[in-house]
Parts: structure tokens; C-alpha cells; sequence
């Protein structure tokens, strides 16, 4: 069990401003409006709820950690918000099915709107959220977690829509096999729920989640904040921030967005300016940015993020958010070690997109200041 003492931190309005910054950021496109997020995250504050995040290495090894997220499209997110109860449903019908007590709750990918879920959820049933998450950005597909990557399996699982509706995956065959019928019943309830998952020890998560993902998201939302009042550059900042590489920079010129099977999927091409006049990049779309191209050369892929920022501002622009005509950055940042071995690379690598003839390579920055 959880001793409910040290190394437990608060979060308050003014971190919160911060994680919409930071998550935007590391959503890489996906994982529901930040903003959305944000007003249900300050409301649940105002309301009373405290929202406790504990330290990875402070979770015992026998604890009971319960990952949970959004699952759906972000167009249907961004306009769909949610009745408010369903993470909590979701941890009182897993509680219910495995007749146990969850000890913590951990968020399934720190990008965008699926920060914020984890937050609620636990604190409307008075829970601490890990400072981990299962990606360090957001990927589309529920079997790209580090925790299913690295051995978690994650039926039973619980997903609850808006509606009141409780469905219950009590075993699937594998995580793909999961993803799946969890995606075709999504589809069923509109395209926007959320999923609790089976259970993980504290012993497991403390290997295999990547770690200190809120304290992150909110560092860097707090490093653009500050560039933004003392005047400076903050899509160089977060570069500076996350050892990042702006890649391109350019207005978006054509744009194909459409929503099937669960997911947004479609391109963006963008025409270069300033640096990049005479030059066209585009950008591959599956809910997140998944590779980037430039004049036809794929040089940066998944799961290296891909970021698109308003040019002025460093604002994060999701999938859902792109326009034709925006001014854009597009930034090129590092993922996390456990994303680059060999059996992640399978599952989150440009082969578990389909993209069976594409190679990942990791990002590198060359003396011209490209991506190589």
C-alpha cells in the first residue's frame, strides 16, 4: 500500500497554465486540445479536488497502478467535451471486476488533452498521479505504451463514454488485438472515450515508464512563459529546452484532414520561408505528426517527436488546429532511450505504422543545421 507522505506534490492553477504549454508541446500533434483539458483540470481545482503527483522512485514496488487515457480522434475530442466522471468510472468498475484497491493512477501519454484525464480521475477518487508516463509524447495507437512494449498486459480494461456506458475487455489475445477492439467500439460511442487499463506493480512501472513526464511537460511550459515575458525566441527555447532542431519554417499551403476508423489521418504540406524559401516539406498525419519530408526526403520519423508551433508565438498546434495559411515551425526533438530499442522500434517505429520500407534513423544534427 501507499504511504501517503513524502515526496507527494500539489498541483495549482499556476503549474497547470505551464502543463497546457508542455503537453501541447509533447503531443506532437495528438492527444486531445490541452486547452480542453486545462478548464476541466481548473474547475475540478476550484471545486475542491486535490491533485497529488507522486515521484516515480517513491511508488513501492507492490502498489497497484492503473494507466489510464483518452482514446479516440482529437477532431472528436476538441468538440465533444466530456460528462466529467468517466476516469473515475472507469477505476470504480476495474476495482469492481478484480476485486481490488487501486493504489495510483499514471497517464498513458503526457501529450495534449491525456495529461489532464489522469488528473481528474484521480482525484475525484483521492489518488496520487505517478510522474511518469507510458510514451513521453502521444502516439495513436493503445499498444505503443512502454508498458505494453516492455511486457504489461493490459486486459481487463475498462472504457467509459460520456454517455454512462461501461465496457469491459476482460482478456484479449494480444495488445494489437486490444487496440482493436477497443477502437471499433470508440467508433461505437461516438469517437471520443476514456480506457483505464489492467493493473501494473510498482516494481514494473518504476522499470519501464518514462519518468518524471508532468515535472517535464511543466519545466518546459515554464520555459516558454518566461521567454514570452523577457521577450525572446520560444521555439528556440524549447529547443534549448528539449535538444531540439528547428527543421523547417513555412506557411501551410495544402492541408488533408479526414477522420476514419478512430483515427485523423491525412497531410499537411508547407512551403518554406526565410531560411527555407524554395523548398516544400510535408508532414504525415495519424492523430500525431509521424514524418516529416522535405522535397520529397523523409528526415525526421516516428518516434522521434515532430512539433508544429505557431512561428511567432511557440504555441503548439495539434492536428485538429492546423489551417491553411498558418505560419509555422516545425521542430524535430529526441524521444526517450526506451522508445529506441529494438523491440520498441517494432511497435512505434515507421514499420509499426505500415511503413514497412522506411527506416528509423535518430534524429541527428548536422554542421548546416539540418536534421540528418
Amino acid at each position: 500500500m501507499l504511504d501517503r507522505a513524502q515526496g507527494r506534490w500539489r498541483l495549482d492553477e499556476e503549474m497547470l497554465e505551464a502543463l497546457e504549454i508542455g503537453s501541447g508541446i509533447l503531443g506532437t500533434g495528438g492527444g486531445g486540445n490541452p486547452y480542453v483539458g486545462k478548464l476541466r483540470v481548473r474547475q475540478a481545482l476550484r471545486e475542491g479536488y486535490v491533485m497529488e503527483i507522486l515521484p516515480l522512485q517513491n511508488v513501492p514496488d507492490d502498489a497497484r497502478v492503473v494507466a489510464m487515457g483518452g482514446i479516440g480522434a482529437p477532431l472528436v475530442s476538441h468538440e465533444r467535451i466530456k460528462e466529467g466522471r468517466e476516469g473515475l468510472r472507469c477505476v470504480r468498475a476495474l476495482e469492481e471486476r478484480l476485486g481490488i484497491k487501486v493504489d495510483a493512477i499514471a497517464c498513458e501519454e503526457i501529450g495534449g488533452q491525456n495529461s489532464m484525464e489522469p488528473l481528474i480521475a484521480a482525484a475525484m477518487a483521492g489518488l496520487p498521479v505517478v510522474d511518469c508516463d507510458g510514451m513521453g509524447r502521444a502516439f495513436p495507437e493503445m499498444q505503443m505504451t512502454s508498458y505494453a512494449i516492455y511486457g504489461h498486459r493490459s486486459t481487463p480494461s475498462v472504457m467509459c463514454d460520456p454517455h454512462g456506458n461501461v465496457v469491459i475487455f476482460d482478456h484479449a489475445i494480444s495488445e494489437l488485438w486490444h487496440e482493436r477492439m477497443a477502437r471499433a467500439c470508440v467508433v461505437a460511442q461516438g469517437g471520443a472515450s476514456t480506457l483505464a487499463s489492467a493493473p501494473m506493480s510498482g516494481e514494473f512501472i518504476k522499470r519501464f515508464a518514462i519518468p518524471n513526464s508532468y515535472t517535464k511537460a511543466i519545466s518546459l511550459g515554464n520555459a516558454v512563459l518566461e521567454a514570452r515575458r523577457a521577450h525572446r525566441d520560444p521555439v528556440a527555447t524549447i529547443c534549448e529546452s528539449e535538444d531540439g532542431k528547428v527543421v523547417f519554417r513555412g506557411k501551410i499551403t495544402d492541408l488533408k484532414r479526414h477522420l476514419a476508423g478512430g483515427f485523423v489521418r491525412g497531410e499537411a504540406t508547407i512551403k518554406g520561408f526565410e531560411t527555407n524559401e524554395g523548398d516544400e516539406a510535408t508532414v504525415h498525419i495519424q492523430n500525431e505528426f509521424l514524418i516529416f519530408s522535405r522535397n520529397g526526403e523523409v528526415e525526421v520519423i516516428v518516434p522521434d517527436l515532430i512539433v508544429i508551433l505557431d512561428a511567432d508565438s511557440g504555441e503548439a498546434i495539434s492536428t485538429e488546429m492546423l489551417r491553411y495559411g498558418q505560419r509555422v515551425a516545425v521542430l524535430a526533438i529526441p524521444c526517450h532511450p526506451l522508445l529506441r530499442s529494438p523491440e520498441a522500434l517494432e511497435v512505434v517505429g515507421p514499420k509499426g505504422f505500415g511503413f514497412h520500407d522506411l527506416v528509423f534513423k535518430p534524429m541527428s544534427i548536422d554542421s548546416e543545421g539540418g536534421v540528418s
